[in-house]
């Protein structure tokens, strides 16, 4: 198959274009570079450039006689969405859009996207089901969740069929070390944990101890970057023009703050500097997934179940890669 990725130098994408190739099927990347990594893919498969370059990214539709999208590229700081809603709203909605109707214009039929478990806000039962009400606490998941919806309306109305994979929390890396997660700033848990642990940060800050939860601090659901790839491959395999599939991406048990930061300790066998603050707007207190429809539906079954695993693929790539790409 021909597959456009956008965002494909990213974190998740570039662990996913690595699969894409494996299974043998002929991959453009398209990325700003912005967030994702030159050296994360590899060269031949590049294409440097922005989504807002619409004009652009219709030539490689053309010229590469794409047959399907998976879609990366998007802001996913949920703080910064909350301090600057404009900013998501442009790139993870508008630009988005703009691809959406280039791929209908030139007869693109398979479109998978990464969406996020922000679209549910503050479930009232935890695990989540595909059938719990999404309703979004934060532009990050307002901005996803007005995608899937467009999706839901292109699918209807054209030939064309899309699978929104609604991520819980991506965590790991590679299992020879050699791509992982690299970002600048930093936002994510698990990365931050292990600088804190080797020194690269002075501590690291609990965003709120008061929930609801067995410790007071937020739970989530961590899943392993190549897990999470796996699911797109078998969406794609799966999708036909006029199916609507979304799909929980999660391992079905969910991490406590506190608990990251033990089990980092264990794997790193380092102390983690812990400095408590006030909770941090737009976080739920706890996002845990039924992947139950994913495992029924496409086969899915994670490589990597429990955190101590995929934490210590994070711990290999960190040590391999101590200053990320750049080291």
């Amino acid at each position: 198959m021909r597959i456009l990725v956008t965002g494909g130098a990213g974190y998740i994408g570039s662990h996913t274009v690595r699969q894409l190739i494996a299974g043998g099927h002929e991959v453009v990347v398209y990325d700003s570079l912005e967030l994702g990594h030159r050296q994360a893919v590899p060269a031949d498969r590049l294409v440097v450039g922005d989504l807002r370059d619409i004009d652009h990214v219709d030539q490689l539709l053309v010229a590469h006689r794409i047959e399907a999208v998976v879609h990366f590229a998007a802001y996913a700081a949920v703080g910064e969405s909350v301090a600057h809603p404009a900013k998501y709203y442009t790139n993870n909605l508008l630009y988005p859009l703009q691809l959406l109707d280039r791929c209908r214009r030139n007869g693109v039929q398979k479109f998978v996207f990464s969406s996020t478990a922000a679209t549910y806000g503050v479930p009232e039962v935890v695990p989540i089901t595909e059938t719990t009400r999404q309703l979004p606490v934060n532009p990050y998941g307002a901005t996803k969740l007005a995608f899937e919806r467009a999706l839901a309306d292109y699918a209807d109305a054209y030939p064309f069929g899309f699978c929104a994979l609604r991520y819980f929390n991506a965590a790991g890396a590679a299992a020879d070390g050699s791509i992982g997660e690299d970002h600048t700033p930093e936002t994510h848990l698990i990365p931050i944990v292990i600088q804190a642990a080797t020194g690269k940060r002075p501590h690291v800050e609990i965003f709120g101890t008061d929930y609801p939860t067995p410790d007071g601090t937020c739970v989530r659901d961590y899943v392993h970057v190549d897990d999470l790839a796996a699911a797109h491959i078998l969406a794609l395999d799966k999708l036909a023009p006029g199916m609507k599939l979304a799909y929980n991406v999660g391992i079905g048990r969910g991490y406590s703050v506190r608990e990251v930061i033990r089990t980092a300790e264990d794997v790193t066998g380092l102390k983690v500097p812990v400095k408590e603050g006030p909770r941090r707007a737009g976080d739920p207190p706890s996002l845990v997934a039924s992947a139950d429809k994913l495992r029924a539906e496409l086969g899915w079954a994670p490589q990597y179940d429990t955190l101590k695993a995929i934490l210590e693929t994070a711990w290999r790539w960190h040590k391999a890669h101590p200053n990320g790409y750049d080291g």
